[in-house]
């Protein structure tokens, strides 16, 4: 949160001042959380019951503002009933995208099965008048990649 501040007055004097607080834009909110989440470190409970131990090594002690957790997540490269996850066996992705939907990522390192397809759609479409619209059939070919 921010605050922010507007002056009111003649000739913008600031003879009278409004102030409120105001939120960080949207994706400063997002990165700030990815970087925590990025150096979140795994915990047990203390015997004291109001602290938390790190668990295996750390560079430093995690304090109030650091993100922790005390279980890891589930793999969700596998189906597991349990979890709900379906796993990404068959799962489409992108060969050429570092991102999520990436197939080294999504794959989790098993490697994709490339297919060529004809895919058809309406193309070179031209209006008539009056309120008559027609179009060609064009084929494309198209690689899908889906997970292994």
């Amino acid at each position: 949160m921010r605050t922010e501040c507007k002056c009111h007055g003649l000739s913008g004097s600031c003879t009278l001042r409004t102030c409120w607080r105001k939120m960080p834009p949207f994706r400063d909110v997002g990165n700030r959380l990815k970087e925590r989440f990025d150096g979140a470190a795994k915990v047990i409970p203390s015997n004291d019951g109001h602290s938390f131990i790190p668990e295996g090594p750390t560079i430093k002690p995690p304090g109030r503002g650091d993100l922790v957790y005390s279980e890891d997540s589930p793999d969700f490269c596998k189906a597991n009933r349990k979890t709900g996850s379906l796993g990404t066996q068959g799962r489409q992705c992108n060969a050429t995208s570092p991102g999520v939907e990436g197939c080294e990522l999504l794959c989790c390192g098993r490697g994709f099965d490339t297919r060529q397809v004809r895919e058809k759609f309406n193309c070179k479409c031209r209006f008539k008048w009056c309120c008559e619209v027609t179009c060609s059939t064009c084929t494309e070919k198209r690689a899908i990649n889906t997970c292994r």
